[in-house]
């Protein structure tokens, strides 16, 4: 019996996963079962910052798993205290505290339910809690019953139904809409900066002034999910101060690169004063408002803060933004009609396709079939939606890998639109 044939015993079919069976991973290389190699620009959907294997977060497990794996958050330890100092201090950069869960999605909960408490302090006026969170249209939040509800996609939701309450979808840079959009109950306004899974679209440093702005004239959180685009991903420690650098939000959430391989999402609130007596914004959520069994371990604390250690002291963010140079000046260059545009930035990167150019089987995607082709060339790459693969490699990528990757994806992008 096949992997593949144990899988469909087995595994819930939540996931139509590409047809090879992935056994080890160094650097930006992975070798399948039969001994292939791939050069990995999926990286986890954004994953593994550095690459598969780093020795130096191998050598955290190692180290703290022969010390602690796990105790209650009960508890102090010193692997979540260091972690959140190294993001507060060296990459958020900003007074706030942070909370410890186990995946973007429960992060996004976090910020969602922080958005519910300040709305029950910051009432409306006459008195009754606000609860509202504003989201935009194809953005991604995750596929818990609350996060999926506050992800502007149908497609995500469908089946689901009865959603959480509480949340509306807006045109995404549409500043008009945003202004006419708030309402009594808003409590919240939550985005991606640059929306991956919903094709890499990139908020304009234009409508995030203007989202700024409309939070501070209705006294809305301003939150960001940088799920996907934290940590160096987008050439910036935070990917909204590659975009508009003076912003300064009340709440982010993290996972993906935060822990390099290891499951660990976070989130942040603001140390800000949201009234007159100097209430903290973070102070909110206090004692038996939250909590995680596993969120926060020292395992993954561990494993994390080397992650962002090794790409704070590497300047690993000076590597994505010249890796995109080189490769929007490489594609660029080809003058190839079916791609359509380079979207995104940093090492956050959509390769838009134009679909009538991808000779697509009924039910598949341009971007489905082009991806793979890819796996087949060697390459991994993941779709954004029907049209757009992302770039996605590791942060430390190589020249001569990017080379090699761009290579595989002229050649193979020619032979499918001849």
């Amino acid at each position: 019996m096949t992997t593949q044939d144990r899988y469909a015993e087995h595994v819930l079919p939540t996931y139509g996963r590409f047809p090879i069976v992935l056994e080890r991973g160094e650097g930006a290389r992975v070798w399948d079962t039969d001994g292939r190699g791939y050069l990995d620009f999926c990286t986890g959907i954004a994953v593994c910052a550095l690459g598969h294997c780093h020795p130096r977060v191998v050598g955290a497990l190692r180290e703290q798993a022969g010390r602690l794996l796990h105790v209650s958050n009960l508890y102090h330890t010193l692997p979540q205290v260091e972690l959140a100092e190294e993001i507060n201090t060296r990459h958020i950069k900003l007074p706030g505290k942070v909370f410890f869960a186990n995946s973007g999605a429960e992060a996004n909960d976090g910020l969602i339910k922080s958005a519910r408490r300040f709305g029950h302090r910051r009432t409306q006026p006459d008195g009754s809690p606000r609860y509202e969170v504003i989201t935009f249209r194809m953005s991604f939040h995750g596929r818990t019953l609350g996060s999926m509800s506050a992800t502007g996609q149908a497609k995500i939701q469908e089946g689901f139904d009865p959603l959480l309450p509480g949340f509306r979808y807006l045109p995404f840079n549409d500043i008009a809409a945003l202004e006419e959009g708030i309402r009594p109950e808003t409590a919240a306004v939550l985005l991606e900066p640059i929306q991956g899974e919903g094709g890499v679209n990139m908020a304009t440093p234009e409508f995030l002034r203007a989202l700024a702005e409309v939070c501070r004239k209705h006294d809305l959180l301003l939150m960001f999910d940088e799920i996907q685009t934290g940590f160096g991903r987008c050439g910036e420690p935070m990917a909204w101060r590659a975009l508009v650098p003076e912003l300064e939000p009340d709440g982010v959430s993290w996972a993906k690169g935060l822990g390099g391989g290891v499951p660990i999402g976070a989130f942040w609130l603001s140390d800000r004063a949201i009234d007159s007596d100097g209430t903290s914004l973070s102070s909110l959520m206090g004692p038996g408002s939250h909590g995680s069994t596993f969120g926060g371990g020292p395992l993954v604390c561990a494993a994390a803060l080397e992650v962002l250690r090794e790409v704070r002291e590497r300047d690993l963010c000076a590597n994505a933004r010249r890796q995109e140079a080189r490769i929007r000046a490489t594609v660029g260059g080809w003058k190839l009609p079916v791609i359509t545009e380079v979207r995104g930035i940093g090492l956050l990167l959509g390769i838009g396709l134009d679909p009538a150019l991808v000779p697509a089987p009924e039910g598949k995607t341009a971007a489905l079939v082009v991806a793979n082709k890819l796996l087949e060339a060697g390459l991994l790459v993941p779709a954004a939606g029907p049209n757009t693969i992302r770039l996605l490699p590791p942060l430390n990528v190589t020249d001569a890998e990017v080379d090699e990757a761009l290579g595989i994806l002229r050649d193979t992008l020619a032979a499918i639109s001849a």
